[in-house]
């Protein structure tokens, strides 16, 4: 009886991850709306889209947002950081300078 549940699992485990395989190599798309009314009249709509799909797939449909945002980019941070400690270095310099007599 073991066995044979541990056998069972084993299966169920290897088609939950082709199944997630399958997913993540083609994509799948969920879409719905949320519409708020009030005696007809709509009041707020909500449309919701959601993507699941592999960063290769992504970028294959174009859908690549992040590459580009700078929020999310290493470099743009370096870069905002590297500014920063300039600018608090020529404060501290500024401020030595005017202490010497």
């Amino acid at each position: 009886m073991t066995i044979q549940h541990g056998a069972q699992h084993s299966i169920e485990s290897s088609n939950l991850a082709d199944l997630l395989e399958r997913i993540l190599d083609k994509g799948v798309v969920i879409a719905g709306d949320i519409r708020i009314s009030l005696v007809d009249i709509e009041l707020l709509t909500i449309q919701i889209r959601l993507v699941i799909c592999s960063v290769d797939k992504a970028k294959e449909m174009g859908m690549d947002w992040w590459v580009n945002n700078p929020a999310l980019s290493s470099a743009k941070h370096n870069s905002d950081v590297e500014n920063s400690l300039s600018k608090i270095d020529e404060r501290l310099e500024r401020l030595e300078n005017s202490l010497v007599p």
